[in-house]
């Protein structure tokens, strides 16, 4: 995982230093898309100057651009901010550092003003976490004002009491009121140092920073290894982790080493083995994790000490087949250009033998073009299987103004694969008691073979193979399975032994019938034979076997079930045929219409019957409000004898029955005015 990182020093302090003006090709498209996709400002802007601040430092060295309205936005935050008198040392910090990327229009005078305030800070604060934020705050001031005249009058009284809450392995504590050590502490204790030194108005006593140079050597002795080599630094805090303490103790030496002079003594081999930690980690999931990945790797693409030279095996698996070339690449952390070099190869063994080098000091050639770095001829003596190449890298200038480091030697594993000989394969069937031959037939397992033999309960089946490697060594693959499949599904598996240079198996069928649930028939044979370094691995269909097996006795176990594809209740089921009964014999349709019209005779008599008596009306109602109660009513009774009509012809039951209810619940009201109108007229006719 090795890319492309330019440097431009703007400032020399904390991780703003020289880490943070370095710029990069991208790391690798999948960070450059976890970038955008994590870091995505809503509704134009972040919902913190922090968090601002961690996506374009990380868009910066990946090389991303931001929208303009998002950065018009993010400006006008930090204006606000630092225009502010109550803005907290951590917001005046973080608007800082986002003004130093994004260079909004910021009043000068607003400095000065800033300064003092944050002096006054420095001066009466108690734990590190208010210093880290003041000093880094003056710093980023003065690194913005040239002008400006910011510095910290008493910076060894300041020194002192950061390194006061120094431990003795190299860990730093929060403040002086009994709070645990911490390795992310030590970070930012080591940021907050570098930029007391920087802002000082004389130079620091070099004794104090010789003891902070020491503090750094004994927090690496306390570094946690992984099996690939990789360092990491653990921390005890439960809201840190591994990745966000290893960073801020990365953010603090390169800042520290970047004021100081002389040299740091730290192993070159650990430093590679952070940027090892950090290149593994692949792409993190959380946007705080990618910012400190990205910008840790920045920093140690450009530290002072030692700058960390990344061995790689594009590829661990290769085929004696195609012949590919060994080729590795060196490169920084994040893949710039690396100083002029040589690949050797110290010696490779394979992984069982490590007394017999296959290869001892030969140096791989350089294609400028590519930078890659190959051993275009491999030895004849190099098989499939697995080796252990050891490769060292030489620098050609030692007077180089970056100081490089290279982890000693690498040893990386390398993997070969090729095609397998396959030979003297045959089938045959043999007599149990004599041991005779009975059928024997070739095999050709590398193309095309189909056998077709018959045996009863009373012989054997004999199978042998044999399978060598390019160089004639006898091969071993991790997989050799004989399977017999009964036409009725039943499968029987039996793995194939070898001895010796040939693999062999004997299935005597009549130790075998309870196996074989007394199942006579045709059985389908396949052999398999696989493994990963075996190109030509095959799963191959050998013929049949009628097997003749004697009559299962009373008590003989059954075949077990066999399973049904889960997959097969979500395919095409049989299509299911019904058959109506078939409708019974009905009359003519004339018949059902004249019996229809019969129906309608006894309401026709009753029209007659009317017009023959005569109604009386006379008895109807007069004025106004009776006659209308009177006509509803009978217009409500009309409307009822229409429903029917209607339910007969077209409405099913319900929707008549809620006709009915709002119907009947009419009817009730005007019929009880209009018989209640009836009723009174009747009474005083009679008392008349």
């Amino acid at each position: 995982m090795a890319r492309n990182l330019g440097f431009l020093v703007v400032i020399l302090f904390l991780s703003l230093s020289l880490c943070e003006a370095a710029i990069f090709r991208p790391t690798t498209d999948s960070h450059r898309s976890a970038a955008l996709e994590l870091f995505t400002a809503v509704d134009g802007s972040h919902r913190s100057l922090e968090e601002a601040y961690e996506a374009l430092r990380t868009f910066q060295v990946l090389g991303i651009k931001m929208a303009a309205d998002t950065n018009k936005e993010t400006c006008s935050i930090v204006v606000e901010k630092l225009g502010q008198s109550s803005s907290s040392p951590k917001d005046m910090f973080y608007a800082l550092r986002v003004n130093s990327i994004l260079q909004c229009n910021i009043n000068v005078d607003n400095f000065e003003v800033m300064a003092s305030k944050l002096q006054a800070v420095v001066k009466d604060a108690n734990s590190l976490v208010d210093l880290y934020y003041s000093i880094g705050s003056l710093a980023l001031i003065k690194a913005e004002d040239s002008g400006s005249n910011v510095h910290l009058g008493d910076a060894d009284g300041i020194f002192h009491s950061i390194k006061a809450l120094s431990q003795s392995d190299g860990r730093w504590r929060y403040s002086s009121s009994g709070a645990e050590s911490s390795t992310y502490a030590a970070g930012l204790a080591l940021e907050a140092l570098a930029g007391v030194v920087l802002l000082a108005s004389s130079e620091v006593d070099q004794s104090m920073i010789g003891t902070v140079k020491n503090d750094i050597v004994k927090l690496f002795d306390s570094l946690e290894r992984y099996d690939d080599g990789a360092f990491y630094f653990d921390e005890k805090l439960e809201h840190q982790g591994p990745l966000s303490a290893t960073a801020s103790v990365v953010r603090g030496i390169t800042a520290f080493a970047a004021v100081t002079s002389g040299s740091l003594n730290l192993p070159g081999d650990k430093i590679v083995g952070l940027a090892n930690f950090f290149l593994g980690i692949g792409v993190p999931g959380t946007a705080k994790d990618l910012f400190d990945q990205i910008d840790s790797l920045a920093c140690l693409e450009n530290n002072r000490f030692f700058i960390p030279l990344i061995f790689s095996l594009p590829a661990s698996v290769h085929s004696l087949t195609t012949k590919d070339l060994l080729k590795v690449r060196v490169n920084t952390v994040l893949g710039s250009n690396s100083p002029p070099l040589t690949v050797k190869l110290v010696k490779a063994f394979s992984s069982g033998s490590k007394d017999t080098p296959i290869i001892e000091n030969k140096e791989l050639k350089f294609d400028p073009e590519s930078s890659i770095h190959s051993l275009d001829v491999l030895p004849k003596t190099v098989d499939i299987g697995k080796y252990i190449f050891v490769f060292e890298v030489v620098l050609h200038d030692p007077e180089h103004k970056k100081i490089y480091a290279t982890g000693g030697q690498s040893q990386v594993t390398v993997f070969f694969t090729g095609v397998i000989n396959i030979n003297k394969a045959e089938i045959m069937v043999l007599d149990s008691d004599l041991g005779s031959i009975e059928t024997k037939q070739k095999l050709d397992l590398s193309g095309e073979t189909s056998v077709s033999l018959s045996a009863n309960h009373l012989q054997k089946l004999r199978l042998s193979f044999q399978l060598t490697t390019p160089l004639g060594h006898v091969f071993k693959p991790h997989q050799v399975f004989l399977q017999l499949r009964h036409e009725t599904k039943v499968e029987h598996i039996f793995v194939v032994g070898n001895s010796g240079k040939q693999f062999e198996i004997v299935l005597d069928f009549l130790s075998l019938v309870e196996k074989f649930y007394y199942l006579s028939g045709r059985y389908d044979i396949q052999l398999t034979v696989g493994d990963a370094a075996m190109e030509n691995s095959f799963l191959k269909d050998l013929g049949n076997i009628e097997l003749d097996l004697p009559e299962p006795p009373e008590k003989a176990t059954r075949p077990p079930p066999q399973s049904v594809d889960p997959y097969s209740r979500y395919g095409s089921k049989q299509e299911i045929t019904h058959i109506f009964r078939v409708p019974e014999k009905l009359p003519p349709k004339e018949l059902a219409l004249v019996f229809s019209g019969l129906t309608l005779l006894p309401f026709i008599g009753f029209l007659i019957g009317l017009l023959c008596f005569r109604v009386n009306l006379k008895n109807f109602p007069t004025s106004a409000v009776p006659a209308t109660f009177a006509a509803l009513f009978h217009v409500g009774i009309a409307s009822v004898l229409l429903l029917y009509l209607l339910f007969w012809l077209k409405l099913d039951l319900f929707t008549t029955l809620k006709a009915l209810g709002f119907l009947g619940a009419f009817l009730l009201f005007v019929g009880h005015r209009a018989l209640s109108h009836h009723a009174s007229a009747s009474a005083k006719l009679k008392s008349s």
